[in-house]
């Protein structure tokens, strides 16, 4: 069975949506995403550089869009993607709620240029920020980043934790480190995925509230505990989740657990990817990976998806008279 995942904030790089821009239909998509999010993608996918696309405002829909972008181009040219399962590492969520057909991709790049602006605002009000953790016992690890006053705002398995909050309590925590293990500051604008982010959540969800969403169509993980949401969960119900999302910890540890469970056996990583095929090397063995990362990766996506693909004849999903199987 195929996983289609999705990567989060912090995988932007710069120009990375120029090779993407020469494919058929890429620019009038990439030019519908961006009045979509009130965003210029064309510009920041192609010549800004790297502080400009890591404004939270600015890396959040160009993270989606290149996602949603890869997603289409490997259909234009191999057909509908017949996945099993779908999941998106904290702002990524939402190319995979696209993927499973909650929402349309015009309406997930929307929602999202919403998501990142709230999420700007409040990363703004104070001085915070967010340090991985690499290593280390798990427990001990946990146990140190909340005698800090910190949160575990990621949660990612294969020995990586990012803690989150202010930049004092940071700073402190930097000079001791728990036993055996590495701390590596992020440049991100604040602490995503914790209190501090309540007003972002509050805000968004009366934006999010007016949205049309419709039940998954392709089995959706959720970053809050890994559950698998399927036909049975209203759209509207599915979107307050990824509300809820933004002020809680991604769990994607608890995702890779699913995928095993569900009976995953290749995973591909929209572009740009990389980051969740390396935690998937490590935390989901035998499983079969492949990261897009420019459009030279699709031969070998389309490869992976013609012997990974999910039982013949499962409900399509429709986006732009496209579909993806479950």
């Amino acid at each position: 069975m195929l996983a289609i995942v999705c990567p989060g904030q912090g995988a932007q790089t710069p120009g990375m949506l120029a090779p993407w821009l020469e494919l058929p239909g890429s620019a009038d998509r990439l030019a519908a995403f961006s009045e979509a999010s009130g965003v210029d993608l064309t510009a920041h996918g192609t010549t800004s550089d790297a502080d400009t696309i890591r404004d939270t405002a600015v890396a959040q829909p160009l993270i989606v869009s290149t996602s949603l972008l890869a997603l289409r181009a490997l259909e234009d040219e191999g057909g509908p993607v017949a996945a099993g399962a779908t999941a998106g590492h904290s702002v990524g969520e939402f190319a995979a709620a696209a993927v499973a057909g909650v929402l349309d991709d015009a309406a997930a790049v929307a929602l999202v240029g919403q998501r990142a602006r709230f999420m700007a605002e409040a990363a703004a009000a104070e001085p915070t920020g967010m340090t991985a953790v690499l290593g280390g016992d798990p427990d001990e690890v946990l146990a140190a980043i909340e005698a800090a006053g910190l949160w575990p705002a990621n949660v990612n398995g294969g020995g990586q934790v990012v803690a989150a909050g202010a930049q004092d309590a940071l700073a402190r925590f930097a000079e001791n480190p728990p036993a055996r293990a590495r701390v590596v500051p992020l440049q991100v604008a604040g602490a995503f995925h914790t209190p501090f982010m309540h007003p972002a959540r509050d805000a968004f969800a009366a934006v999010a509230a007016q949205t049309p969403a419709a039940s998954p169509r392709v089995t959706l993980l959720t970053n809050a505990d890994g559950s698998a949401l399927g036909p049975d969960v209203a759209g509207a119900d599915v979107v307050a989740r990824m509300v809820s999302q933004i002020a809680s910890p991604v769990r994607w540890d608890l995702c890779q657990a699913t995928l095993l469970e569900l009976g995953v056996t290749g995973l591909l990583e929209l572009a740009p990817g990389g980051v969740l095929k390396g935690l998937a090397r490590r935390s989901l063995p035998g499983v079969e990976t492949v990261a897009i990362t420019s459009p030279a990766d699709l031969p070998a996506a389309r490869d992976l998806v013609a012997r990974h693909t999910a039982t013949p004849g499962a409900a399509p999903t429709t986006d732009d008279s496209r579909e993806t199987a479950k």
